[in-house]
């Protein structure tokens, strides 16, 4: 698509969005791309495929992230060049796929981090269109998309940039990652032209499937856990929330060769009447961080309300607090958001 056509076609606001962001980095030589502490395949997709395109322009690039990356996500060819520790020698931030402050609360605790995305320009491209909270000034390039990886593609094509069918792969990655294969409410008409065009650049869905389906190969153990885990799922409201809880031993157990929440949550919302459901995992230091998944478009409404965000159908929070408090106030929040959208269906 040349630049001419992407500047006709789209939106007139995001036309500016799209020339400030292109700016900025035409204006940096170093550029650090930051994750926030909850990657997923859009976060690290679409990390990766900015890092190729940014490459291939000259730039020095490099990737962080303030957590190790999972191993289900190890299948993504350029995980492990992310790396734990910021590079304060940069000269612009780009943060993907987020916005939101608690996100990125280990990044800013790291010394000296805090200091120097206040004093240099920061970008965040991000699929949706809440704003954030970042205690720091920062230009944004958002748009209602699938997935993050969406918007660069949009701004490669707007700016010129030719993407390698590497960048083409972790892009499509980023999509199909966050849309669950095209699937979604999301996956519009737009996503699957998105997910057209990154193949037409050289992506090879069948054999990017191959590499994930190695990687998502269970021990028996911990298929033996999986079981144990779909024994302790409890219901709410009338059956319509379901909610399984990952204690500190668990995760101390089986995160390093699975994510416990991850072998379950998807068939959660499989239940006949659910919802809703949530897998809280709880730390040691009293921290608990929800995985909200919603068959209706409620979950950023639930996580919001402890002070995360996400999707409409997929969002996180995190807390400080005991597993009980955090459950009576998660079956309350969830009961809110279940009524403003019978609310708002009737209206």
């Amino acid at each position: 698509m040349t630049k001419e056509t992407h500047q006709t076609t789209a939106p007139a606001p995001l036309v500016s969005e799209l020339q400030h962001a292109r700016e900025m980095i035409d204006a940096a030589q170093s550029i650090v791309i930051i994750q926030a502490e909850n990657p997923d395949g859009d976060s690290l997709g679409s990390a990766l495929l900015l890092e190729h395109i940014l490459g291939d322009l000259g730039k020095d690039v490099s990737l962080h992230c303030p957590v190790e990356i999972p191993k289900y996500l190890r299948y993504i060819r350029g995980w492990d060049r992310v790396e734990a520790d910021f590079n304060v020698q940069a000269d612009l931030a780009i943060i993907v796929d987020t916005s939101a402050q608690v996100l990125l609360s280990k990044t800013l605790d790291q010394l000296g981090v805090a200091h120097w995305l206040q004093t240099r320009p920061v970008l965040v491209i991000d699929h949706h269109l809440e704003v954030g909270d970042l205690p720091f000034s920062t230009t944004m390039l958002h748009q209602e998309a699938a997935a993050t990886s969406m918007v660069v593609l949009q701004l490669a094509e707007y700016a010129g940039w030719k993407l390698s069918a590497e960048a083409a792969e972790n892009g499509l990655i980023a999509l199909m990652s966050d849309s669950l294969g095209l699937s979604t409410p999301s996956a519009d008409a737009a996503a699957f032209a998105a997910a057209t065009r990154f193949v037409e650049l050289g992506a090879n869905n069948a054999a990017i499937e191959e590499r994930r389906r190695e990687f998502m190969k269970k021990a028996p153990e911990i298929l033996a856990y999986k079981g144990e885990l779909l024994q302790r799922i409890e219901y709410y409201l009338d059956g319509k929330l379901a909610v399984v809880h990952v204690p500190w031993e668990d995760i101390r157990a089986y995160s390093d060769q699975y994510n416990p929440s991850a072998l379950v949550i998807d068939e959660m919302r499989l239940v006949d009447g659910v919802e809703v459901c949530v897998a809280i995992k709880t730390y040691p230091d009293q921290k608990l961080t929800g995985k909200v998944k919603t068959n209706l478009p409620i979950a950023h409404d639930i996580a919001g309300a402890f002070g995360g965000g996400g999707h409409a159908y997929v969002a996180g929070f995190r807390i400080y607090e005991s597993y009980e408090t955090g459950l009576r106030e998660l079956v309350a929040a969830t009961d809110a958001a279940l009524q403003r959208a019978c609310t708002t269906a009737a209206a």
